[in-house]
């Protein structure tokens, strides 16, 4: 059992295409969706309409709407618990999005952290809940330029993929992680389960952490999955 703890190099974005415009002397780049294409067009008609005087700021702004990036997500979509030789292990499955300005800071050498957090505990009538077991993961995600791929570290283990969107699948598929020690569960018992996976902002550069303070693009809002689980009874 384990301690408890608190619960400019010019690449393309890959998977997305974007396009490159010019409005009023101003130059931007928008990626592929209905929105942005909205947005362009908004400011196109503007600049045919409004006279030679309008403010650069307010042609700045439309052009920064344009390009705005949505923030990420980390659901969880299943967990369970399994017995194993050595007691209990953990199988769940998270989908990972980054949004468009985290998935371009990889891209261009910005390593991510993510953290994995497990967490059981026996629920008690006219107390607090007992806790049982916790178990944390880091994970960190970096792109080398000289390789071309993405590489994900787990401890002392390394994975090379030539995708982000593969590197993400990996991260968000546990597979019999073990989190509980043998006869640490009571057959018959009931206990709460939780974990999330989520992103460490902390570990972010600076300039990243201080931009998140007011950047949506720059979170990622990390889901936790709770569900309950009864340990199966010994076997005669």
């Amino acid at each position: 059992m384990v301690e408890r703890s608190e619960l400019t190099r010019s690449l393309p974005v890959r998977g997305r295409s974007h396009a490159t415009f010019a409005i009023g002397g101003w130059e931007g780049r928008a990626f592929n969706s209905s929105f942005a294409c909205f947005i362009i067009w908004g400011a196109t008609f503007c600049c045919m309409k409004v006279k030679a005087g309008l403010p650069a700021l307010l042609l700045a702004l439309l052009l920064l709407t344009a390009g705005a990036a949505q923030a990420g997500s980390i659901v969880p979509k299943g967990a369970a618990l399994s017995p194993n030789e050595d007691g209990h292990a953990l199988s769940a499955e998270f989908a990972i999005e980054l949004g468009n300005r985290l998935e371009d800071a990889v891209a261009r050498g910005v390593p991510l952290y993510f953290n994995l957090e497990f967490v059981l505990e026996r629920p008690r009538k006219y107390w607090v809940s007992e806790h049982i077991a916790t178990r944390s993961l880091t994970y960190k995600l970096a792109y080398s330029s000289l390789m071309r791929q993405y590489r994900l570290t787990t401890g002392n283990l390394h994975q090379n993929f030539g995708s982000l969107g593969e590197a993400l699948r990996v991260i968000g598929r546990i597979a019999a992680l073990p989190v509980v020690d043998k006869d640490v569960l009571k057959p018959g018992e009931t206990y709460e389960a939780a974990v999330r996976l989520s992103l460490d902002r902390s570990q972010l550069p600076k300039p990243f952490q201080v931009d998140a303070l007011t950047d949506k693009a720059l979170h990622v809002e990390a889901h936790v999955l709770r569900w309950q689980f009864t340990a199966p009874a010994v076997a005669q």
